[in-house]
C-alpha cells in the first residue's frame, strides 16, 4: 500500500519542450497530458493526492530566430505564462492555486517557475534570474537562462536555495565537443549574486545552491561505433530498436551524454532518471505521433538532470531525490521534438540545517568532487553583453530583410540588392541627362 507523501518533502515538476520556432502557435490549448503528470503516478500519490509544490517549464526555439534575436520574445512568453498557469491550476488534483515566481527569456530559450500559493510561494525570498549565450560570438541562438530563489520560514533563517537552468546546446551528431564546451561556458557565465548568509561577496555559479535542476534540448545524440552491426543503416536499426523496452535499453550505452557523464567530462555531480524507459524525443516527423524523420538518427536530445546537497559525492548512481516520473509526450505533433516531463520528490530538510550561531549559519550547497571546482568567468559580463549586442544587430537586420521579402529573408536580400542597383542606375541616368 502506498504511503502518504510527507508534507515536508516537496514535489517538483519539471517540463521541457523545443517548439521548433513556432512562437505563439507552438502549444496546444489543452496541456493536461504534459503538465499534469500526477495522473500517471496516482498509485504513489493515492493517499495524498496533491499537485506539485514547484513547477518549472522550459522552452527552446520559442519563436522564429530573427524575432528572438531582435528582442521580441517577451510578448510570446507572457502569453504562454498565463496559459500555462491556467492549465496547471485547472488540472491540479487538489485544485491548488499557483503564482509565477519568475520568468526569463533570452532569444529562444525561456524558463518559467511557479510555486504553490498554500505553502512554498509564501516562503520564497531572493528571487533572481540570469542568462547567457553560447552561440557564435556568445550570441543567444544557443545558451541558457536560470532562476534561483531561497525558501525559508523567515528572513533570519538561511533555509535552502533552488536553482533551475534551461538550456539549448549546440546541435548535430559530430559537435559533441562543442556541447561539452557549451556546458562549461554556461557554468562559468550563468552567474547569480552572492548567497545570503555568506561572507564571500563574489558572484556564484549554478552549483552554489541547495538543489539544482538542469533541463532543455541538450542535443546529445546516439553515437554508434563503426564496428557495431547497426552502423551500416543506423536510422532504420535505431528506429526498430526503440520499439521494444529491452532493445531500447541497449541503446543507452551509446548515448553521448551518458558516456560523457561516466567520463566526468560534463554535468559533474548531476543525476538523471532512466531516460531509456521512453522513446527518443527527436527527430520526429511533423504531425506524426510515432514516426521518426529519416534525416536524423533518433536521439534523446531533451533531458532533465538534477542533484541536491545531500547526494553522495562518490556515487553518481545514488540520489536523495526520488524520480517518480520521467517520460515524453508523444501526442504533441507540432514540433520535430516531443516534450518531456519529470516529477521529483525532494528529501526532507535536515533538522539541524540552521545553526544557532550567527557565524556558522549558512545555506547548504552542493558538494562536488575535489577534481572539479567551477569558478565564475571574470569576463562573463563582457561576453554576455557582446552576445546581446550581436543578437540585436543581426536580429534587426534579419527582420528588415524578412520584411522586405514578404516573410522570406532570402527574397528580402534579393529585393534589397535589386533596389540598390535600380537606384544607382536611376542616379546615373539622371546625371547623364
Amino acid at each position: 500500500m502506498s504511503a502518504a507523501v510527507p508534507k515536508d518533502q516537496l514535489l517538483v515538476q519539471i517540463a521541457s519542450y523545443n517548439t521548433a520556432l513556432q512562437g505563439s502557435t507552438g502549444l496546444p490549448q489543452d496541456l493536461v497530458d504534459w503538465l499534469s503528470p500526477t495522473l500517471q503516478v496516482s498509485s504513489f500519490l493515492s493517499h495524498s493526492p496533491r499537485g506539485p509544490d514547484i513547477v518549472a517549464v522550459g522552452f527552446q526555439e520559442l519563436l522564429p530566430l530573427h524575432l528572438g534575436l531582435s528582442g521580441a520574445s517577451k510578448s510570446v512568453i507572457d502569453k504562454r505564462s498565463s496559459h500555462i498557469l491556467s492549465q496547471i491550476e485547472a488540472n491540479s488534483p487538489d485544485k491548488a492555486k499557483y503564482s509565477l515566481l519568475a520568468n526569463i527569456v533570452n532569444v529562444g530559450v525561456a524558463l518559467l517557475v511557479y510555486a504553490r500559493d498554500e505553502g512554498v510561494a509564501r516562503k520564497v525570498r531572493n528571487v533572481q534570474t540570469s542568462w547567457t549565450g553560447c552561440g557564435p560570438g556568445y550570441m543567444g541562438n544557443k545558451g541558457a537562462v536560470g532562476v534561483r530563489f531561497r525558501v525559508s520560514d523567515d528572513d533570519e533563517q538561511p533555509g535552502e536555495t533552488y536553482t533551475f537552468v534551461c538550456a539549448h546546446l549546440t546541435a548535430h551528431q559530430e559537435k559533441l565537443q562543442h556541447r561539452i564546451a557549451d556546458f562549461h561556458h554556461i557554468v562559468g557565465t550563468l552567474l547569480f549574486p552572492p548567497l545570503p548568509f555568506s561572507e564571500d561577496n563574489s558572484p556564484t555559479t549554478i552549483y552554489s545552491t541547495s538543489h539544482l535542476f538542469f533541463l532543455g534540448d541538450l542535443n546529445f545524440r546516439i553515437d554508434l561505433p563503426k564496428s557495431h552491426p547497426m552502423f551500416e543503416d543506423p536510422w532504420a536499426h535505431v528506429s526498430e530498436a526503440l520499439r521494444k523496452p529491452e532493445t531500447r535499453e541497449t541503446l543507452k550505452e551509446f548515448d553521448q551524454l551518458l558516456m560523457e557523464r561516466r567520463k566526468r567530462s560534463v554535468f559533474v555531480g548531476f543525476r538523471e532518471g532512466e531516460f531509456w524507459q521512453f522513446k527518443c524525443t527527436y527527430k520526429h516527423s511533423l504531425s506524426a505521433v510515432d514516426q521518426y524523420d529519416a534525416k536524423r538518427i533518433p536521439a534523446w536530445t531533451d533531458r532533465i538532470m538534477y542533484t541536491t546537497y545531500s547526494d553522495p559525492v562518490d556515487n553518481l548512481e545514488i540520489s536523495r531525490i526520488r524520480n517518480l516520473l520521467y517520460t515524453y509526450i508523444p501526442s504533441y505533433t507540432i514540433s520535430d521534438h516531443k516534450p518531456i516531463v519529470s516529477l521529483l520528490l525532494l528529501p526532507p530538510p535536515p533538522l539541524t540545517s540552521v545553526s544557532t550561531s550567527q557565524h556558522t549559519r549558512r545555506i547548504p550547497t552542493i558538494f562536488l568532487p575535489e577534481y572539479y571546482a567551477p569558478k565564475p568567468d571574470p569576463l562573463a559580463t563582457l561576453k554576455r553583453y557582446t552576445g546581446r549586442t550581436l543578437d540585436r544587430i543581426v536580429g534587426v537586420c534579419w527582420w528588415l530583410f524578412t520584411l522586405f521579402g514578404a516573410g522570406s529573408a532570402v527574397v528580402g536580400i534579393f529585393n534589397f540588392f535589386v533596389g540598390v542597383t535600380a537606384y544607382r542606375w536611376w542616379r546615373t541616368s539622371r546625371s547623364s541627362v
